[in-house]
């Protein structure tokens, strides 16, 4: 028997509307299972149990008010580098291991304003920089469907905080796959809106024209009824779009037929999973008795994506971090002979290695003499891949490919070789360095592990992704639901 927190949104909404369940009930089963399962998973910092019993109770008691939210009710995680106001937001460091955030990122506010219960905050590589959440000062987060593997990252604790049902849905960021690549490995929906799409403002920034927030989800609809209610423009971020949120579950419909969907060759290649491979085309010749028209296409720079990324990556990080310095907030060291020295030790005792790798190589390549061979190199290059998927997009609707080039791997297998597992994110970065809408949905299983496929769309054309993904979900993949 399906207990309360194994419900979609869409069911759980259903169900206190007519009165079956209570907003408290939800929420106290919710934390029931973190008592039970968080110890062993690892997918929460911390929690804010008596904050969201207080509020479902609240809301049980003005029953037509709660239901006429479109997520009253619905308890939901969020990604720890989201600024919630009164709580800890570490990102994963221990140099903001004691920071309280003044103020509530945009997204997470839109979501209490829609009436959400915020349940706390998920473990997450420190300051976002991971693909397994293994990078954590905190410790790793484990995946819930194999203890003994990474439930991929940097969105790791939310992506399993979903797929062990300890929440409903969960708020992750996705800076080079960050979001797409823990849904794949979790068997859960997640989807990277178009840069700009969905405000920045509060949180903590990693790679500013790289970043972006977005939903991991338990299935197709859920995943567009989130991305809806975060969507939309902010004033408060300078890189907001002046656009009105698309109403995205209007394009939950099986009429496909006459969509063209594209497979990049590039993403096809050498290094991919054959099983994975075959997944994937398995779905792709099912669409074609939906009569979608699918064809083959290039993005003939798409393989320099992930050297771009980790040059511009690092520099715009080690810009970003340059705040922690031990002085404004964060952690500081108590004995230090001058302002230099704070710094130093502040930074040496408060950062972790991948971190400190990458602010350094950021910093190499803004140095003189290196600038223009690295960064502005890799500048022209990102402007080349841009232009690639606009035109690519001119000829087909919608792209398909894989998330990862492998099943989930072993915790510890990659930590070693930093290079390997940057590699985990070949598929995902070039849609972060275009700034393009992509979805990991899932799409079958290896080895009682799940594979994610890669839908990606045109700028703004997330209503696209999502008409394809229910289609597959509903009519191909009816045992993902």
């Amino acid at each position: 028997m399906q207990t309360l927190n194994e419900l979609t949104i869409a069911e759980a909404k259903k169900q206190l509307k007519e009165g079956l369940i209570s907003a408290q009930e939800l929420t106290k089963a919710c934390f029931k299972v973190i008592k039970r399962k968080d110890k062993e998973i690892h997918a929460f910092l911390n929690l804010q149990e008596k904050k969201a019993n207080l509020l479902a109770r609240e809301q049980d008691e003005n029953v037509e008010e709660r239901n006429s939210k479109p997520l009253g009710g619905i308890p939901i995680a969020i990604k720890d580098n989201l600024c919630l106001e009164g709580t800890k937001t570490t990102a994963g460091s221990k140099i903001l291991e004691n920071y309280t955030a003044p103020y509530t990122a945009t997204a997470v506010k839109k979501l209490e304003e829609a009436g959400a219960i915020i349940l706390g905050k998920t473990n997450l590589d420190e300051f976002a920089m991971g693909s397994s959440t293994e990078q954590s000062a905190f410790g790793a987060t484990k995946n819930p469907l194999d203890l003994t593997r990474v439930p991929g990252g940097s969105s790791g604790g939310s992506a399993a905080a979903v797929a062990a049902n300890m929440c409903l849905g969960a708020l992750g960021s996705d800076t080079g796959g960050s979001i797409r690549q823990p849904a794949a490995f979790c068997g859960l929906v997640g989807i990277k809106p178009t840069y700009g799409r969905v405000s920045r403002y509060g949180l903590l920034a990693l790679a500013s024209s790289f970043d972006q927030i977005g939903p991991l989800a338990k299935d197709v609809r859920d995943a567009a009824l989130l991305l809806e209610i975060i969507s939309g423009f902010d004033p408060l971020d300078s890189t907001s779009l002046p656009l009105e949120a698309p109403e995205y579950q209007d394009n939950l419909q099986f009429n496909v037929r006459g969509l063209r969907i594209g497979l990049p060759q590039e993403f096809f290649a050498e290094g991919l999973d054959e099983r994975i491979k075959e997944k994937i085309m398995e779905v792709v010749k099912k669409l074609r008795k939906f009569g979608v028209k699918i064809k083959k296409v290039s993005l003939p720079s798409a393989p320099y994506a992930l050297a771009v990324y980790y040059i511009i990556l690092p520099a715009e990080a080690s810009t970003n971090l340059a705040r922690y310095d031990g002085i404004k907030y964060g952690l500081s060291v108590d004995v230090a002979k001058d302002l230099l020295e704070v710094y130093e030790k502040s930074r040496a005792k408060g950062l972790g290695l991948e971190v400190k790798r990458r602010i350094m190589l950021g910093t190499y390549v803004l140095s003189e003499g290196y600038y223009d061979a690295y960064y502005l190199q890799a500048t022209k290059v990102r402007t080349k891949i841009i232009e690639e998927y606009k035109e690519v997009f001119k000829k087909v609707d919608l792209l398909i490919t894989p998330v990862t080039p492998t099943l989930p791997f072993k915790l510890g297998e990659k930590t070693g070789d930093p290079l390997s597992m940057y590699l985990s994110d070949i598929y995902t970065v070039p849609v972060n360095v275009a700034g393009v809408p992509a979805m990991s949905l899932p799409c079958g299983k290896i080895d009682h592990l799940p594979i994610g496929m890669q839908i990606i769309g045109p700028h703004f054309g997330e209503h696209k992704i999502f008409q394809l993904a229910y289609c597959i979900e509903q009519a191909i993949y009816p045992a993902q639901k």
